[in-house]
């Protein structure tokens, strides 16, 4: 695959790719290198045809505690400091724009992806399972579309692709509380194809479910999912636009402040709405 990546490692069995989270941040948290390496590293997978299905997966205990917040204060610095400016506003603008690509490179790969999560699943963890074909977790998986707990609508694909993957309440419900569900609930509403007892078993299912696909004939399962993409590609690119221009013009908030603070301090926020 070439250099290695700061964000993930990348394994090749038996025409199935193995993608691997690794942080650098904690819980492999999604900092600076994830959001520009992912679009290079699909890519890649994308365009070996020795590669018939890609695994995605966490290293350590969890799969992705999302967006890595200390990592990526300069990307919310435009719109936390207070400015009148709209420069800052159309800056931050096109950086949701670019990061949105690196989980557009997952869902619009041509290969089959599988996505096997295991502990917390939170936030951008959210955006990037939604991305994928399937989704298997152990059982001690906990998944969390936690954005709202920080007043921040989500940007980077959950409410685009999601819609397409849970029924309209149960995505509601989890988006506008930002609560916490577990791998019972998740496979309940849907969220989850399947749980196995633990992240090696869930793990070892994404890679029979892989080895099965990948013995099909690869131009038709190519087909087969180019098909299924095409009923969601306008759907999904409208709403990705929309929630950029939303978030460029909205974001900026004292509660965003807050809830940013609150997160360092490791307090619970007090939201006014303003």
């Amino acid at each position: 695959m070439g250099e290695p990546y700061e964000s993930v490692t990348i394994e090749h069995k038996d025409h199935v790719a193995q993608v691997t989270l690794i942080g650098p941040g904690k819980g492999n948290a999604l900092g600076p290198a994830f959001w520009s390496e992912m679009p290079e590293v699909f890519a890649k997978l994308d365009a070996d045809r020795d590669v018939r299905a890609i695994v995605l997966t966490g290293s350590g205990s969890n799969f992705s505690y999302g967006l890595d917040v200390p990592a990526m204060g300069g990307t919310l610095a435009p719109v936390l400091a207070p400015n009148e400016s709209a420069r800052p506003r159309a800056e931050f603008h096109l950086e949701v724009l670019r990061m949105q690509e690196a989980i557009n490179a997952v869902a619009d790969c041509r290969t089959p992806t599988i996505a096997s999560v295991h502990g917390w699943c939170i936030g951008g963890g959210v955006d990037l399972i939604s991305a994928v074909d399937i989704r298997y977790a152990s059982a001690d998986a906990k998944f969390s579309v936690r954005e709202v707990k920080l007043a921040m609508v989500a940007d980077m694909g959950s409410l685009a692709r999601l819609p397409l993957i849970l029924s309209d309440g149960h995505l509601r419900e989890l988006a506008l509380t930002g609560k916490n569900i577990d791998a019972e609930r998740a496979e309940k509403i849907g969220l989850v194809n399947d749980v196995f007892a633990d992240a090696d078993a869930a793990l070892a299912g994404a890679h029979a479910t892989a080895a099965e696909i990948a013995a099909n004939p690869p131009l038709t399962v190519r087909g087969v999912k180019d098909v299924l993409d095409q009923q969601r590609i306008s759907a999904v690119s409208a709403s990705l636009r929309y929630v950029a221009a939303w978030n460029a013009a909205f974001l900026p908030s004292k509660d965003l402040s807050e809830g940013v603070a609150a997160t360092f301090a490791k307090r619970a926020p007090k939201f006014t709405g303003d």
